[in-house]
């Protein structure tokens, strides 16, 4: 594929190797918390804006899927151990499993499913968006936070 526009991306995809848990521990279900997230150097980084949907992707082989969504609290900054990002992420009660977007049609088509080791952040189509945020359950306390969310 060529480079990515901003109008490519309808929602950006932060990996981690860690469950939410061990992330941030006591982080209930349904609340929202700002975590910093390490990203790979890239011209990915100045499509990255503030308000941008986002999702938190566990990698691995334990439970791996979506298990948080938000948006990006602040745009890429240089961190001490190279480029990242702070995101306002919600965590869901029931994360979307890995194996599901692998059967829809339109998901399986998403860079993260085609290539679990490649960039981080990656990113997902508005037809991959969809899928996402049909299957997400959202708390009403969450909704005014993550509008773009909402279908």
């Amino acid at each position: 594929m060529s480079r990515l526009s901003s109008a490519d991306v309808a929602c950006w995809v932060v990996k981690s190797s860690r469950l939410p848990a061990e992330v941030e521990p006591d982080w209930p279900a349904g609340a929202a918390r700002r975590i910093a997230r390490c990203l790979r150097r890239s011209y990915r980084l100045d499509l990255m804006r503030p308000g941008d949907p986002c999702l938190l992707w566990v990698s691995g082989r334990t439970t791996p899927g979506v298990h948080a969504v938000g948006v990006l609290a602040d745009g890429p900054s240089d961190g001490d151990g190279g480029p990242e990002v702070t995101l306002e992420l919600t965590l869901l009660a029931d994360p979307v499993p890995r194996a599901e977007l692998l059967a829809d049609p339109v998901a399986a088509g998403a860079e993260v499913l085609r290539m679990p080791a490649g960039s981080n952040p990656s990113w997902l189509s508005a037809g991959q968006f969809a899928v996402v945020r049909a299957r997400v359950a959202l708390p009403s306390a969450a909704q005014d936070r993550l509008g773009p969310w909402l279908p």
